[in-house]
């Protein structure tokens, strides 16, 4: 029999930047969420199972949003990013206020998932073709020492209200990830694209590839998560504010020689909502994929056969 991918899904962030809990925003015609696209896409895919890792304060509401809709169609579970989630009595700080990242979300899910894997963000619309090529990977490509990233072209992952940050790869002539640095405050200005750091403008080429936070991984890596994030805790216990990302889990796999990463080609489309200003245009791009049947009117509406068939209409 052979074993379906699960789909991890980051929905614990804090949403500062969007001023509200951007997750469970609707912003589909029938008032769907992003991340009901994601999970409808990922079920066209071959995706068994959807994990939601998710703060406790939006639990109930997030359960009460989608199960209604998901049941019967995909098996979904719910697991909690807590600031004492896998942290040592020791290290535990009562002054800390924020998660410790996305790589440490994903070691929440250790308990919830035995079968390969893909990662996203709540709130990034990711577009079918990716998790189709992710699908695939998991399927029949993974390895414990291999693992895959979607890229996408940094011209087609601004935003037209702000600067963004953005995971900015190297890659070598076999399309693997070679390492990975995260850029802040990338816009265009002009015809250029640039990223302004402390004290340095650097500009980035159209078309270099970057990561969008949707990642296919085999579940071995939860033990090497595991291992780097013991390491991370007493080394940044003092800085109440230091996360533990998936890049930096990426770049010490790839420079230890534990694991490589395939950058996968399915990064096609793309948008999200960094700010409240986004929405508009997130709503728009939506009516259109629903108008020309991408989608169907009512994401759920449709017959089960339908819905297992692939059909939209």
């Amino acid at each position: 029999m052979e074993i379906k991918p699960t789909l991890l899904v980051l929905a614990a962030g804090m949403g500062s930047r969007y001023g509200g809990n951007k997750q469970i925003d609707g912003f589909g015609p029938s008032g769907e969420t992003i991340l009901e696209y994601s999970i409808y896409d990922a079920i066209r895919a071959g995706f068994g199972k959807v994990v939601l890792i998710v703060r406790e304060e939006i639990l109930e509401m997030t359960k009460d949003l989608l199960m209604p809709k998901l049941k019967g169609k995909i098996e979904v579970d719910f697991v909690l990013q807590t600031l004492n989630s896998f942290v040592p009595e020791q290290y535990q700080h009562p002054d800390r206020v924020k998660p410790y990242g996305t790589a440490h979300a994903v070691l929440c899910a250790k308990d919830a998932i035995a079968e390969p894997f893909a990662v996203i963000n709540a709130d990034d619309f990711y577009g079918k073709e990716a998790f189709e090529v992710v699908g695939k990977f998991l399927t029949n490509g993974v390895q414990p020492n291999l693992h895959s990233m979607v890229g996408y072209a940094i011209q087609n992952v601004l935003s037209e209200h702000g600067t963004v940050s953005r995971g900015v790869c190297s890659m070598n002539d076999a399309n693997q990830l070679i390492g990975m640095i995260e850029r802040t405050s990338i816009a265009r200005e002009g015809k250029k694209i640039v990223a302004k750091g402390d004290a340095e403008v650097i500009e980035i080429k159209e078309g270099t590839p970057v990561s969008m936070n949707f990642w296919g991984f085999h579940q071995a890596v939860f033990s090497d998560i595991e291992e780097m994030f013991t390491e991370f805790l007493p080394a940044n216990q003092k800085n109440l504010k230091s996360e533990f990302y998936i890049p930096t889990l990426a770049n010490n796999l790839i420079q230890s020689g534990k694991a490589a990463f395939e950058i996968l080609e399915g990064g096609r489309t793309w948008f999200g909502v960094t700010y409240t200003e986004d929405k508009p245009i997130v709503i728009d791009s939506l009516k259109k994929m629903h108008d020309s049947g991408e989608y169907p009117d009512n994401l759920w509406g449709v017959s089960q056969s339908q819905f297992f068939s692939g059909q939209s209409q």
